[in-house]
């Protein structure tokens, strides 16, 4: 029962990410084609990674990782009152904390970004126009980390098409500013303009959500003091900042930043080795990473997103079954899903994005440099999924210390390989960093995690992706061969992803997947 919700609901979340990732490559393409792959380009991307890794952090990161087992506790065991004062507290404090750091991220932002942008200082002009985006976005964060803390509290509450499709008011609003907006402006102000909308973006993406909490009967207001019970049994008046739930997350949350600010200074070390490359590398990153996300984002995240309240909900209730059912369910569907996109996304890869953003600015030679680094970000594929679903598995038990482990050692290999491999590489060799360090996260999470609590079905995840492998083979040779049939990208890559994909289910009916077998009987049942 626990697998058809767990697919049940990761297809709600697939739906929402799909349309949400439509209007983003929509903005991608706009804004490929409005600036290209130039300094105006790489100067928004680099100044955008600042306001975006305290997103991570704040937000759907570290944040949510501690977030979801503690509220997961007080739904199951505290009244409804005892834990709406939870939330207020935590919706207070964190925009407490939030607009101090985007006052002091607007202050340090030069410093913040001769750090991650240590190659620009070559070019005065570009390393003070993203010291400028920078300062322009900060206030971005603290829309966009509440908008994620709401996206957690539906999340646990069992609503996933809204917060997966919100994300979408970004890409509406730089779409709008684009088109409707930057027309009217010179080349400096369009991309100061555009750091705005973002801004904008942010504040819909928390507004969209809003309505459906309140339908929920759930609410988010300033408390800025809690009344608790001593252990006397006496009420005392408290600073919100000292209720047990904000503690509690705070503690969870030191490692858990830890953890994910590893993952994040590996997106530093490929925007400070990428400032080091060609002119346009640090937006071939971008792209390619966008690309790559699609299939991360709608079959591996939105099991992850949903894997994460039901496991802490299996492990609240000691059911330790259903807790590793779950889990072993998540990673073989989330093997099985991303192994064939991977093999089509490495066949096609150059027309895919040659389709999506090859005009304007954007000219072939950008594509091919887009095209070198989504080949090896596309390996990783399937271990991206991997590591966020196990390390779910400790969030939920709220260990978040072993996360951290396994992402420091990741992030050690990641940083040495993209020293030896930028030059003889460039972009791709960052890439196949990335990939690499990634299948070394997943390996120290189940060696960890299966010493802690026992067998977890390794043989039966294996076995399964041996099939989905074999099942992916033919699909990547599918689309390598089907996207020949025409000179016209628009009809050459939809057919291609067409043909690939029959390839690959009837592949595995007939290789007798169980994952292919549950997607048709969840089809038939609707």
């Amino acid at each position: 029962m626990e697998r058809k919700t767990l697919t049940k609901n990761a297809g709600k979340t697939a739906f929402g990410t799909v349309l949400s990732r439509i209007l983003g490559y929509i903005r991608d393409m706009l804004v490929a084609n409005l600036f290209g792959a130039g300094m105006f380009a790489d100067a928004f991307y680099a100044a955008f990674r600042i306001p975006n890794l305290f997103r991570r952090l704040l937000g759907e990161g570290s944040f949510s990782a501690a977030f979801v087992p503690v509220f997961s506790r007080y739904l199951h065991a505290k009244e409804k009152s005892e834990t709406q004062k939870f939330l207020n507290a935590v919706f207070t404090a964190l925009l407490a904390a939030l607009l101090i750091i985007s006052i002091l991220g607007m202050l340090f932002a030069p410093f913040l970004v001769k750090i991650i942008a240590w190659g620009f200082t070559d070019d005065p002009e570009k390393m003070s126009l993203t010291i400028e985006l920078t300062r322009l976005m900060f206030p971005f964060i603290c829309f966009i980390c509440i908008a994620a803390f709401l996206l957690a509290v539906l999340n646990t509450l069992h609503s996933f098409f809204l917060p997966a499709f919100a994300p979408s008011a970004l890409s509406m609003s730089e779409i709008f500013y684009i088109l409707a907006i930057a027309p009217a402006l010179i080349s400096t102000n369009q991309i100061k303009g555009l750091a705005l909308s973002v801004i904008a973006g942010g504040a819909l993406h928390f507004f969209i959500q809003y309505p459906k909490l309140k339908s929920l009967g759930w609410s988010l207001k300033l408390s800025f003091k809690t009344v608790e019970k001593t252990d006397a049994g006496r009420e005392e008046i408290l600073p919100f900042y000292k209720h047990p739930g904000i503690k509690r997350i705070a503690f969870l949350m030191i490692p858990s930043v830890i953890g994910l600010s590893v993952d994040q200074i590996n997106s530093f070390v490929d925007t400070i080795c990428g400032s080091f490359l060609a002119s346009g590398s640090i937006t071939a990153l971008y792209y390619s990473n966008r690309l790559m996300q699609l299939p991360l984002a709608i079959f591996g995240l939105a099991l992850a997103t949903v894997s994460l309240p039901a496991f802490s909900k299996a492990y609240a209730v000691g059911d330790m079954r259903t807790f590793k059912d779950s889990l072993n369910y998540s990673a073989r569907f989330s093997i099985f899903a991303l192994l064939p996109a991977a093999a089509g996304l490495i066949a096609i890869g150059l027309p895919c994005v040659r389709l999506l953003f090859e005009r304007g600015k954007f000219d072939y030679a950008a594509s091919v440099l887009t095209n070198d680094a989504l080949l090896f970000y596309c390996l990783g594929l399937p271990a991206y999924a991997m590591a966020k679903i196990f390390a779910n598995a400790f969030y939920s038990f709220q260990d978040t210390k072993t996360p951290v482990k396994a992402a420091v050692a990741a992030m050690l290999l990641h940083v040495i390989l993209c020293v030896i491999l930028m030059r003889p590489m460039g972009v791709g060799g960052l890439a196949l960093a990335t990939s690499a360090a990634s299948y070394l996260n997943v390996a120290i999470l189940i060696a960890i995690l299966r010493r802690k609590i026992g067998k977890i079905g390794c043989a039966k995840i294996f076995s399964s992706s041996l099939k989905s492998f074999a099942a992916s083979l033919l699909t990547g040779l599918t689309a390598f061969y089907a996207c020949k049939i025409s000179q016209n990208l628009f009809i050459a890559v939809p057919v291609s992803v067409f043909c690939a994909t029959i390839v690959f289910f009837i592949t595995a009916k007939i290789l007798k997947s169980e994952e292919i077998k549950y997607l048709l009987q969840l089809a038939k049942r609707k």
